[in-house]
């Protein structure tokens, strides 16, 4: 039976560049990374892919970690250069709980995070949307009320 949610994964067209996004501005801690050359079957098998070569990093934050991938082969479909709307079918956004909401926006947005709008204030929590650099949505949510 499923005991938690272990990660999250996110592919991407440039690893270091979310790794410093998600470890500087949001705090998580890489621990661990792993690289592979095309050729490695059981890899392939699970991903349904033929001849994939990736280079992952394992994030962590408490108990949530983020698995970031950049794929070398095959070659990865081209980036969107449109913000995927929240309403699409898929994983529509990741939330992170914070201690003050107006704070971390306030925080994030002047180190050039794009935020759909301020924090709004829906009584029994205070959230808002943001852009990770690769257009993934994230919720930083305060929750306010018992």
């Amino acid at each position: 039976m499923i005991r938690a949610v272990h990660h999250v994964a996110l592919s991407t067209p440039n690893l270091e560049r979310m790794r410093s996004f998600y470890c500087d501005l949001l705090g998580f801690k890489e621990v661990s990374r792993v690289s592979w050359k095309a050729g490695e079957p059981k890899i392939d098998a699970v991903m349904a892919l033929a001849g994939t070569g990736a280079t992952t990093v394992m994030l962590q934050l408490g108990s949530l970690c983020v698995e970031l991938f950049e794929f070398e082969s095959p070659s990865p479909a081209p980036q969107r250069t449109d913000d995927r709307p929240v309403n699409s079918y898929g994983i529509t956004h990741l939330c992170f709980d914070v201690d003050d909401v107006d704070a971390a926006y306030q925080r994030l947005a002047a180190a050039g995070v794009r935020f759909h709008c301020p924090p709004q204030d829906f009584g029994a929590a205070k959230a808002t949307y943001g852009r990770d650099p690769d257009g993934n949505v994230f919720e930083l949510q305060q929750l306010v009320a018992a």
